[in-house]
């Protein structure tokens, strides 16, 4: 084949550094068109993004290269930066070490995308580890409870 074509989405979620809730309405109502801008600057597409003050959901659109650890390392190096010379009072702000990528069918996108942008009614009844334990479940991921604080 001449060419390569992919249809490659990934459903990410990661969090603030112990869970802090620092991601404030004021720091979200930027964050997400910030960190939608990196995503385009690394030849993705940032199909939905959502979350509370103590994590974000992305949906990414990504191409066969780089690998998905170089668009998570970016996307947490350059948003904590930016966060760090855009909000005072945030410059101790930073993200959790890990992250949790999930594949996501084409077919299922749009499922996906409604989860991603209504995370503040989701989390009315569910928190954080619930909700990382369950989608781990779902997509069959082995995990060692002690890394999940």
């Amino acid at each position: 084949m001449p060419s390569t074509w992919s249809q490659v989405l990934f459903h990410f979620v990661f969090s603030t550094k112990h869970r802090v809730p620092s991601i404030t309405p004021e720091i979200q109502s930027r964050l997400y068109p910030f960190i939608g801008g990196i995503v385009r600057d690394l030849g993705g597409s940032l199909w939905a993004v959502g979350g509370i003050p103590d994590h974000v959901h992305l949906l990414i659109r990504w191409k066969t290269d780089p690998s998905i650890g170089d668009l998570m390392r970016d996307v947490k190096h350059r948003s904590s930066q930016w966060i760090h010379e855009e909000f005072a009072s945030a410059r101790s702000f930073e993200w959790q070490k890990g992250y949790g990528v999930f594949s996501v069918s084409k077919s299922s996108s749009d499922q996906v995308k409604h989860y991603i942008e209504h995370q503040e009614e989701h989390h009315k009844t569910m928190d954080f580890r619930t909700e990382l334990v369950r989608l781990l479940e779902l997509h069959g991921v082995e995990y060692d409870p002690r890394y999940l604080d």
